[in-house]
């Protein structure tokens, strides 16, 4: 079993119980209590979990909530915000946007004046933000809740047949071999679709995405438009993709 999947376990089995066991994760998923406690060092890192003698808690956030939404991820939140500035500028009254699920999208989703425009999205984080703008049109395909993401197969035909002018997709890792990667399989179709039914595919990913690989690949890097990062990028990284005929736009700069 992939490390990718015992941490999904560990989170599911930790938010239906509010706590796991070294020793039962063990006995569950077939592997040695040293590998449960490095999984368990993992997410604690990421902010998923909270380490105790013997096995993990929830966090105190996550414990309070009353739904189990997932937090967002709140690393490069300054970041984040630059890049959904500049995403915004790319936006027109009356435009027909997607957004795909995850922290940056859910900061343009912020950012969107209250004003004529339709958005798809299958971020419940996101359709929360929108449900109170009352002049945009918020369409959201369905499907059934994994954390954040509706995620559901018979609406993808459906979503690669709509006029949608702009969409903005989020990636866990940009590689100039493996293109665009997330860690999560499920979410690949929703992610080639939006991709699929767009005009034009804008890449929402902070400077620390770049040269970075997870478990499964959504799109090559030529199958996006722009790709919109924040001004923490390296020099040498912007050259070495800009080399391949690769659109990067930094946040705060303008062509």
């Amino acid at each position: 079993m992939l490390a990718v999947e015992r941490h999904r376990m560990i989170v599911d089995k930790l938010q239906r119980a509010g706590t796991v066991r070294v020793s039962e994760l063990s006995q569950e998923l077939r592997v040695t209590e040293k590998t449960i406690r490095e999984d368990l060092e993992k997410l604690e890192r990421s902010g998923r979990l909270t380490r105790i003698h013997g096995g993990a808690v929830q966090t105190s956030e996550e414990s309070d909530r009353p739904l189990t939404l997932q937090i967002p991820n709140t690393q490069n939140m300054q970041e984040k915000a630059e890049i959904a500035e500049a995403a915004v500028r790319l936006i027109d009254r009356g435009d027909i946007i997607a957004l795909d699920g995850g922290s940056t999208t859910l900061e343009i989703a912020k950012q969107l004046v209250n004003e004529e425009l339709t958005v798809l999205t299958n971020d419940v984080m996101i359709i929360r933000e929108l449900a109170i703008k009352d002049q945009i049109q918020l369409i959201v395909p369905g499907g059934y809740r994994r954390h954040n993401h509706l995620i559901g197969t018979h609406n993808l035909d459906w979503i690669r047949s709509l006029n949608v002018q702009k969409a903005f997709v989020s990636a866990t890792g940009i590689h100039p071999e493996f293109g665009l990667t997330v860690f999560i399989d499920d979410l690949i179709e929703q992610k080639k679709a939006w991709i699929a039914c767009a005009q034009a595919a804008y890449a929402v990913v902070d400077h620390s995405k770049f040269d970075k690989t997870a478990l499964v690949t959504f799109a090559q890097l030529d199958e996006v438009d722009l790709f919109l990062t924040d001004s923490g990028i390296s020099p040498a990284v912007l050259e070495a993709y800009s080399s391949q005929g690769i659109e990067i736009r930094t946040a705060g700069k303008e062509e």
